[in-house]
């Protein structure tokens, strides 16, 4: 029982996961910007 409520919630996971990066392509697409990736630090 613990494995399949552990698939699930990892297939849940995986389904909002999708569902963010879907609304956040479609809001760029909609407003017609471009996406800037976040800058990585620099190690000094």
């Amino acid at each position: 029982m613990m494995k399949l409520l552990a698939k699930m919630l990892a297939k849940n996971a995986l389904v909002a996961l999708a569902n963010k990066m879907a609304r956040i392509a479609w809001a760029i697409l909609a407003k017609g910007g471009a996406h800037r990736a976040p800058a990585l630090p620099v190690a000094a």
